[in-house]
């Protein structure tokens, strides 16, 4: 197992490298560019070219990329870039003063706990309500949860979330509308601070959680059912109950591990949907995430804060998915990756 990770690890660098080099050329390649304007007013084109001077934006593009990736020293240049290999992922172009690294600090934590608390209740409505449909099959509770899924499937967050915002924030008065409950500094960078583990942060969280959370519950749902059906009809969940085995013991012990499998191959691409989706459910309930910076840098056309995100999220689903074939072992022992 240990050299399945090793070597996966390793396969990871080119993967971010293409990721990296991709997202480069790409955002440059469309037109009009971060200085063009300050404000409403265009820029002389004279102070527009001094400004790309000192942020080497008039070099060669294969130039401007091996600075990004390794910095300016190691190209005999001076500049402030120290490189992506030493974890410099460069300044903003729009937020002067700030790095992009003093982005990611500060909102990064915001988006891992929302994607974490998103992807929490997905499982802990999904797999129940799947597993409770099937054992149930064909009666009211399946067709109730079958029906709630294809709802929660069907309805995006970007309609989900300001119809909760109108319910439960505007008419109702029992949530706050918008903002974050925690701000930084987090405990070990990531996670709120206990003093902040309060009922103002979780009356923050209840709204965009429940936004991000219910499509991926659904899927988990619906996933969980067919998976169940299946395992409870082949021939060892029989000899278990023909062993006198309780139904309880047979379901959890034999039928619902096996049947998480396939539940735990959408767990990694579904934990970096939740954590990489959440650009509009962010932008909707004001939350200084990373993904409403990553939409407002688009706009903006701030190329290294476009780059370091998206290299963000890239590592986030590789080490998710690296999570979820590790855990195939766990499930099911006939599975050796060495």
């Amino acid at each position: 197992m240990l050299r399945y990770i090793i070597r996966r690890i390793l396969q990871f660098i080119p993967v971010l490298l293409a990721v990296t080099l991709f997202t480069f050329v790409l955002m440059r390649a469309i037109p009009g560019g971060p200085f063009d304007h300050a404000g409403d007013k265009a820029l002389p084109p004279q102070v527009v070219a001094n400004i790309e001077a000192k942020y080497h934006l008039d070099w060669p593009m294969w130039k401007q990329f091996l600075s990004y990736l390794v910095g300016d020293d190691l190209l005999g240049e001076e500049g402030p870039s120290l490189g992506v290999i030493r974890g410099d992922l460069g300044p903003s172009l729009r937020y002067r003063g700030q790095t992009v690294n003093d982005i990611i600090e500060t909102s990064l934590p915001v988006s891992a706990q929302l994607g974490f608390m998103s992807l929490l209740l997905a499982l802990i409505i999904g797999i129940p309500t799947g597993t409770i449909a099937a054992l149930k099959q064909n009666t009211w509770m399946d067709y109730t949860s079958t029906f709630a899924a294809v709802i929660f499937l069907s309805i995006p967050n970007l309609v989900l979330a300001p119809v909760l915002i109108w319910i439960f924030a505007i008419e109702l008065g029992w949530f706050p509308v918008a903002t974050w409950g925690a701000k930084p500094p987090f405990f070990l960078g990531i996670f709120p601070r206990f003093s902040q583990l309060n009922a103002n942060y979780f009356s923050h969280a209840i709204l965009p959680v429940f936004a991000l959370g219910t499509s991926s519950a659904a899927g988990i749902a619906r996933l969980t059912r067919a998976s169940l059906l299946q395992v409870v009809n082949e021939d060892y969940i029989r000899t278990a109950r023909s062993k006198g085995l309780r139904e309880q013991t047979v379901i959890v012990v034999h039928a619902l591990k096996n049947s998480l499998i396939p539940v735990v191959t959408i767990l990694g691409p579904a934990f970096a949907a939740l954590v990489t989706g959440t650009f509009v459910v962010e932008l909707i309930f004001g939350i200084n995430g990373l993904g409403k910076h990553f939409v407002t840098s688009i706009g903006n056309r701030d190329y290294p804060v476009i780059t370091g995100v998206t290299l963000i999220y890239a590592v986030v689903l590789v080490i998710a998915n690296l999570l979820v074939d590790v855990t195939y072992a766990w499930l099911d022992p006939r599975i050796r990756f060495d």
